[in-house]
This record gives C-alpha cells, structure tokens and sequence, in this order.
C-alpha cells in the first residue's frame, strides 16, 4: 500500500466516524447542548458537514457540558 492510498484510508476513516458522532449527536445530544435547538429540524442537516470535519471538538465540549449538568452546574 503506498503512502497516498494510507492518507486517504485515513481521511476516510476519519470522515466514517464524523458522520457516526454526527448521526448520533444531531439525534440525541444537540438537545441536551443547545436548549433551544428543540425543535429545530431544519436546520440539522446544515450541521453535518462541520460536525464531520471537527467531530474531536464536538465530542469534548459534549462531554464536558454533560459533566458539568450533572454536576448541577459546577465546574
């Protein structure tokens, strides 16, 4: 397998599991985020492409605003 052919597996790689924490998020933890994106379907799919490219970033802040909600706000 020559280095290009690696790059791109990894590029895809990385894109499947952007499209997975995409999926997953939009359905579930957007709400849990942002409360007032309840109810805001439009505008959802808008988002995956980003969410895609910076799904690192998205996970983080993810699982640090559900720590501080059940830490009843604290940091």
């Amino acid at each position: 397998m020559g280095t290009g052919a690696l790059l791109i597996d990894i590029g895809r790689y990385y894109l499947l599991a952007g499209l997975v924490v995409a999926a997953f998020f939009l359905g579930v933890g957007i709400d849990r985020v942002d409360p007032s994106a309840r109810g805001a379907f439009v505008f959802r799919p808008l988002l995956i492409p980003g969410i895609c490219l910076l799904w690192p970033l998205v996970l983080i802040r993810w699982f640090v605003l559900e720590k501080q909600r059940r830490n009843g706000g604290a940091s």
